[in-house]
């Protein structure tokens, strides 16, 4: 199977189980999620393996709680992941890789700086 980026607007009963162990203290049912509210997944085997929230304001989008499962991490999946959620919104100029829901770490500074971030008070910016 292919890994895929998926906008995930629904939940199977497989997706709430995953996003449970991406995010062990969010309920899906709880996530809000709109036209400027999203939720974009990495898909493999019918298992999400990674997850991160947007949220779009004007030409703005700020990156929420980007986590991969940690088994699966190190392999490309979350800069697919976020390479593809900012391909799927080309509207937005400017980017914002929060640090909020982030673990704070030399790896994460350097997978948003790989990534074209550059570090700024409220997170990670690009553009």
């Amino acid at each position: 199977m292919k890994l895929t980026i998926i906008r995930l607007e629904t939940f199977s009963a497989q997706d709430r189980i995953c996003l449970g162990k991406i995010w062990p203290s969010v309920v899906a049912s709880d996530l809000r999620l709109d036209e400027a509210h999203r939720l974009y997944a990495a898909r493999f085997n019918e298992r999400l393996l990674a997850a991160v929230r947007i949220t779009l304001d004007g030409n703005q989008g700020t990156l929420d709680d980007l986590c991969v499962r940690e088994i699966t991490r190190r392999r490309g999946v979350g800069q697919y992941l976020v390479e593809e959620v900012m391909r799927d919104n080309p509207q937005i100029a400017r980017w914002t890789l929060s640090k909020s829901g982030v673990e704070e770490s030399l790896e994460m500074a350097a997978f948003a700086k790989a990534l074209g971030f550059a570090s700024q008070t409220e997170g990670w910016v690009r553009g």
